[in-house]
């Protein structure tokens, strides 16, 4: 999570302390708001231990998440 909240500090230019309960309240609110199946699985893929098969998906939520803030998708 370090690695998003980092992202969303540089790219919206917030404290990190700001950009760290930005980061929070958005994973906090899909946790109660996505099916329980996908949304149990939001820690395991912040924490990176959902990286399997070469996929990295951080990564990829990275670049998502990127995209959203108005950087460059990869």
């Amino acid at each position: 999570m370090d690695e998003i909240v980092k992202l969303v500090s540089e790219k919206l230019g917030l404290p990190e302390a700001a950009a760290r309960q930005a980061v929070e309240l958005v994973i906090g609110h899909l946790k109660t708001s996505l099916p329980a199946p996908i949304a149990s699985q939001l820690d395991a893929f912040m924490s990176g231990e959902a990286l399997k098969g070469g996929d990295n998906l951080l990564d990829k939520g990275k670049n998502f998440l990127g995209g959203l803030l108005g950087g460059n998708k990869k």
